[in-house]
């Protein structure tokens, strides 16, 4: 059995990492509520145009694209995906993306 790898920039807590980490969060939670602040929680995708272009060349670097669910290309021959240029194709295939959060 192969024992699984995670993807690059990931990581997995056991059990007291997990105690440990939650505690912390909830006291931080804590105390912006104590001040007044109210949480929010925001989409953990967003549509591509809603973070394109908004975070400069290291920033998009952060942005991963999901592939569209669905036979997008099925009627598209094999020739013409390969006369494309990259910025062409994404549209047709990408609709939504994932930004790395380095605040969380």
């Amino acid at each position: 059995m192969q024992k699984p790898i995670l993807p690059k920039g990931t990581r997995d807590f056991n059990s007291e990492e997990l105690y440990k980490r939650n505690y912390i969060i909830n006291i931080i939670k804590d105390n912006f509520l104590r001040f007044g602040f109210n949480p929010i929680e925001t989409p953990s995708f967003e549509r591509s145009e809603t973070l394109l272009g908004k975070y400069g060349q290291e920033g998009e670097r952060l942005i991963f694209k999901i592939l569209k669910s669905g036979d997008f290309l099925k009627d598209t021959n094999v020739d013409e995906i390969k006369e494309l240029k990259y910025s062409d194709l994404s549209p047709k295939i990408v609709d939504k993306a994932l930004r790395y959060d380095l605040t969380v």
